[in-house]
């Protein structure tokens, strides 16, 4: 029997310090890798290879890292972690947004890299498979929207259910604020973040073990939020 293939990572960067650093963690981690210096160089690379992640850098000297993601997503899926030095929450927000699955600020911790994108990598799996999601003794059936923990089923109101299923669905990426809010409230409840808090707050009293603690519904200050996965 032959071993599957290890995973194709595609680094788009244009600091040769870093594509090496990162090509050594990578393929020391059991990946693939094949990099680009520049946007136009790595949207070939990933049409012509079809990476199972792409770690996309923001500050390229061609095109930018938002337009590369812009143009990647009208015809891929490919999970997509952005790595910048911009530290801002508006260029975290756009970039989330705009199709990638999260993002990582230089400089980086090479272990917390490498653990967002197992992440990423597992959500695009999962959304191919069934509708059942567990994490712990937490137990989300999407099918048949019922919500167990520890056995017992919890009680969530519409609201709160259509809230929950969309972290759920994204779990262990960071969904935004208003991405949050149009979808549960409408297009028109884009800036009204006191819903979330509200709303979220009402999750973790019932999802929660330490509610004031959160270690299931996590916040992404000033970005939006993230379900542990």
């Amino acid at each position: 029997m032959s071993e599957s293939p290890k995973p194709l990572v595609l680094l788009v960067d244009d600091e040769p310090q870093i594509r090496r650093l990162l090509t050594v963690a990578l393929e020391a981690n059991g990946y693939r890798v094949v990099t680009a210096a520049s946007g136009q160089e790595g949207l070939s690379l990933a049409a012509h290879h079809r990476p199972a992640i792409v770690v996309l850098d923001l500050g390229l000297p061609d095109v930018p890292g938002q337009e590369v993601l812009r143009r990647l997503r009208e015809w891929s899926n490919v999970p997509v972690v952005i790595l910048s030095v911009q530290d801002d929450e508006t260029g975290k927000v756009a970039a989330l947004d705009g199709g990638a699955d999260d993002y990582v600020t230089k400089p980086f911790n090479t272990a917390e890299l490498l653990a967002r994108l197992r992440v990423a990598m597992r959500h695009a799996v999962r959304q191919d498979e069934e509708s059942v999601f567990q994490t712990g003794a937490l137990v989300v059936d999407l099918a048949n929207r019922r919500v167990t923990l520890k056995g017992q089923e919890v009680s969530l109101t519409v609201t709160e259910y259509n809230l929950f299923r969309l972290l759920v669905r994204h779990a262990g990426k960071v969904v935004t604020h208003r991405q949050l809010l149009r979808e549960v409230w409408g297009p028109a409840a884009e800036e009204q973040t006191h819903y979330l808090r509200v709303y979220v707050g009402h999750l973790r009293d019932k999802l929660e073990a330490n509610p004031s603690e959160p270690s299931l519904i996590l916040t992404e200050q000033g970005v939006g939020y993230r379900l542990k996965s």
